[in-house]
């Protein structure tokens, strides 16, 4: 455990990581880029597999898949309403929001589920 970090954080985060808990969270393709927001129950799995780009649409087409902001809620109800509630907010909210917590817009990702959600990048076709 690093400095700033209590016991206690560490075995909510280790929970938090492994366990179906509702959640909201904010992609992006870059830096000021385009946002998705999207709600879901294991958060780490959602993002791999946007990562991934198995999951067709909005994420896929536009190459979104930096998790740059995620909230944990108590229940799916609660997680969709903030996930509504964000979706109607003016883009600069959602800038502000981001910066909050993340000024330079890096992926959380990694941090947050750890190297065995990594993503697995098909090789291109006729590459060795």
């Amino acid at each position: 455990m690093g400095p700033g970090f209590r016991r206690d954080d560490v075995l909510l985060w280790l929970v938090m990581r492994d366990e179906k808990v509702p959640a909201v969270y904010i992609l992006a393709s870059r830096r000021h880029g385009t946002l998705y927001i999207g709600v879901t129950s294991d958060l780490c799995s959602r993002i791999a597999a946007h990562k991934n780009r198995s999951i067709a649409g909005f994420t896929k087409k536009y190459g979104v898949d930096l998790l740059v902001r995620y909230e944990y809620l108590g229940s799916m109800e609660e997680a969709i309403r903030r996930e509504k509630q964000l979706k109607e907010w003016r883009r600069g909210w959602k800038i502000e929001l981001i910066e909050k917590l993340n000024p330079i817009w890096r992926d959380l990702f990694e941090d947050l589920c750890g190297p065995q959600y990594l993503p697995v990048i098909p090789a291109q076709a006729g590459t060795h």
